[in-house]
């Protein structure tokens, strides 16, 4: 007999989420469904008993799936079954693997794989504001040791109000977006994008978000209880030697303080005096010693080497590179630096250098996207790559990770709403870091939008990004905000704080927070210094190419559109594309057409003008609406005993009656010498209001010759009364019914005007 157990969460505007626990997935050591309308979502949380040997982190896997059954859809592709995650899945998962991650207790090792997928949807409310909310309340039922409960939640700004977990339709009218996660007490992720906000309009997003995952959190320890889930499970996955521990920091605390003041902008000079100080340690052991304790050692020399650095920051005032807190490292840039692509160029700053390029494209090149919820085409795409040996690894390149996804996306947002609005390329940016040791993303912003103004895209704005850090001592209540961060001062810092932007506001941000307690205070600061930064770098920027170029580069394809009305459409693709891969060979141009807002949209693209000129000239042969009195160039496509019908524009053709031939009278059309598929010049006479008809004419371009006289017959009135055959006046009475045989009656049009 199944017992489930559910509890509600009601969101402001009156929707309702539910969890429900006891029902599916009861093998997991943690399971629950979440609904919202007619979306559901399945998350589950399986968590090994002990940790692998050697293990010393915390080996989380989160996934993220959406089912094309969940919206009854069939998967693309010939195997027609999901593959591997999408872009979008990987970033869903990613979100919800940063909030969790850094809640398990240190000492945890155990493999833990978190899945969440969607198993019904209505395209309404959007799920992926809802999978870490589903992720920890699976945790929160289980009995693995977790920190939390923590939630998510997506809030927009639309109309001037904040909106919690907007549908798809609300988030188009959204000039704010953003995904924050959080526990009860503080905030722990934020990712989006914004349409240059303020710092201050930013911060009171994250107050409106906190407010609602608190009630989120609230709810899920209260499904804890109800299940029992109270008590976690006991582990070891740690054997400590807290002599040991003592006599290392004794040892070598002093010494690693040191290096770190020195203040030494060498990356690798750093290192190797870190090195050898736990080298030194190591080999004052005796052998047996070495090979029982170097992994003890080792864990507990990154701890010194941790608390060290954040004092001297702390204390001294002092970074690892010598800088003070708000200090930016060099800033060199360089654009039109390759040839061969649309636009490019180098930014490096400090130890981190980004090589980026532009290219400009056509409706041809644009991204399909075929997903569960989501189908179009994205005309802006960003590609992040980080080989190994930007940072010196001796590693061999294996495809795009999820951490290049991740950062990729955050430079896309930083820089997509940047773009013209009446844009007509399709824009790919790829961003390859040849050097690391700080934030890559933010130079890829900044290396992005230099390459932009290289290619001669008309930007809004330029665009910056820079990252921040924080060290924080929660017995003294001292900190300090780090500008422009290292790698080392990620990896031993406290936050880690992205912040993309023009002169007037924020584009995007990327925020993951790793202590308790940080306050509104402390992220205003940050911000506030963030700002300072992003304007010191957009000024290198100005120096180096102070505006977008002109013009073009001479090999980008040149773009000409055009808009026809919608029911021309079929006329310019003919028959199975027939007449516009016609125009397109003729023409040696690339031409697109689509319908958008009722209308054709036509898109021609070539390297050279005279390409585009030939491709226009027969595409406005087809769209242009025929106009009495213009001269046609037609060709003959059927003869008549009494004219010829002419095609003088595509799909169009007019009679020429055999009266319009010539001046001079033409017995039958055979004497006339047209023939079918002659070529001939045409001027259109008429165009018959009722019928559509055209009339068109040769003789009206020869000149009238001298003397002509027009035959013109009297009027019906001066013709005095009909007769029939010389047989006195019509008279209907005796004339008796009409006989059939005479054969049908002739229309005056029938035969030649004489």
């Amino acid at each position: 007999m199944l017992n489930p157990i559910k509890k509600t969460i009601e969101l402001a505007d009156g929707r309702v989420i539910t969890l429900e626990t006891g029902k599916l997935a009861k093998q997991a050591d943690g399971a629950v469904e979440l609904r919202m309308g007619n979306t559901m979502l399945l998350a589950t949380v399986v968590s090994a008993k002990e940790a692998g040997e050697g293990v010393d982190f915390m080996p989380l896997q989160v996934e993220y799936k959406e089912k094309f059954s969940s919206n009854g859809r069939f998967p693309g592709g010939f195997l027609k079954r999901e593959g591997r995650a999408s872009d979008y899945e990987i970033l869903t998962a990613r979100l919800v693997d940063r909030v969790l991650r850094p809640l398990f207790p240190d000492n945890y090792h155990a493999d833990t794989f978190v899945n969440v997928t969607m198993y019904s949807s209505d395209g309404v409310d959007m799920p992926d504001a809802l999978a870490g909310l589903a992720a920890s309340a699976a945790i929160a039922v289980s009995d693995i040791p977790f920190n939390g409960p923590i939630s998510e939640v997506r809030v927009a700004r639309i109309d001037g109000e904040f909106v919690i977990n907007p549908t798809f339709e609300q988030l188009e009218k959204a000039d704010m977006e953003l995904m924050v996660g959080a526990t009860y007490d503080n905030i722990m992720m934020v990712e989006g994008e914004m349409d240059e906000v303020s710092e201050t309009d930013l911060l009171n997003a994250l107050k409106a978000a906190h407010e609602a995952i608190k009630a989120q959190c609230k709810v899920q320890l209260e499904l804890a209880e109800a299940v029992g889930a109270t008590v976690k499970r006991e582990y070891c996955h740690e054997v400590n030697d807290e002599e040991l521990r003592k006599d290392v920091r004794e040892k070598c605390y002093d010494k690693v303080y040191a290096v770190a003041k020195a203040g030494c902008a060498d990356k690798h000079w750093r290192h190797d005096s870190f090195a050898a100080i736990c080298q030194e340690y190591i080999e004052s052991l005796s052998e047996e010693e070495q090979e029982e304790k170097t992994a003890l050692i080792k864990r507990y020399y990154h701890d010194v080497e941790k608390e060290a650095v954040r004092r001297c920051i702390l204390d001294e005032g002092i970074r690892l590179d010598g800088r003070q807190t708000t200090d930016i490292r060099p800033i060199w840039c360089e654009v039109d630096y390759l040839p061969g692509p649309h636009g490019s160029s180098i930014f490096t700053r400090g130890e981190t250098q980004s090589l980026s390029t532009v290219t400009l494209g056509t409706k041809l090149d644009e991204k399909i996207l075929d997903e569960v919820l989501t189908q179009g085409r994205e005309r802006f795409l960003l590609h992040y790559n980080f080989p190994p040996f930007s940072t010196g690894e001796a590693k061999p390149t294996r495809g795009v990770g999820r951490r290049e996804i991740g950062h990729g996306n955050l430079a896309h947002r930083a820089l997509k709403r940047m773009l013209p609005d009446d844009f007509p390329y399709v824009c790919r940016i790829v961003s390859d870091i040849l050097e690391s040791n700080g934030s890559s993303s933010m130079a890829t912003v900044c290396a992005g939008t230099l390459a932009l103004l290289d290619a001669g895209v008309q930007m809004k704005k330029p665009v910056s990004g820079i990252a921040m850090g924080l060290i924080t001592d929660t017995e003294s209540s001292k900190y300090a905000v780090l500008s422009d961060i290292l790698g080392d001062e990620d990896h031993l810092g406290d936050m880690d704080f992205k912040v993309t932007g023009t002169v007037d506001g924020i584009t995007a941000t990327q925020m993951d927070i790793k202590c308790d307690g940080l306050s509104y205070e402390i992220l205003e600061k940050a911000l506030m210094q963030a700002r300072e930064g992003r304007l010191h770098i957009l000024g290198k920027i100005a120096e180096t190419i102070p505006a977008p170029r002109e013009d073009y580069k001479p090999h980008v394809p040149r773009i000409v559109t055009l808009t026809i009305p919608k029911e021309l459409i079929g006329a310019v693709i003919g028959p199975g594309g027939k007449i516009i891969q016609g125009i397109q060979e003729a023409s040696g141009a690339t031409v697109s057409i689509e319908e958008i807002d009722d209308h054709g949209y036509i898109e021609v693209a070539a390297a050279n003008k005279d390409a585009i000129d030939k491709a226009m000239e027969l595409i406005n042969a087809i769209v242009e609406l025929p106009e009495e009195g213009k001269v046609y160039k037609g060709t003959v496509r059927s003869i008549l005993e009494f004219g010829a019908f002419v095609e003088f524009m595509p799909n169009r053709d007019g009679l020429l009656h055999i009266s319009e031939i010539s001046w001079d009278r033409i017995e039958n059309m055979e004497a006339s010498g047209i023939k079918e598929g002659d070529a001939l010049e045409v001027k259109l006479i008429e165009i018959d209001k009722k019928t559509g008809k055209y009339r068109l004419s040769m003789r009206a371009l020869q000149p009238k010759p001298e003397g002509y006289v027009e035959r013109e017959r009297a009027p019906r009135a001066d013709r005095g009364p009909r007769r029939d055959n010389n047989r006195g006046p019509r008279r209907d009475g005796d004339r008796g019914p009409r006989r059939d045989n005479r054969g049908p009656r002739r229309e005056n049009n029938d035969t030649p005007n004489e």
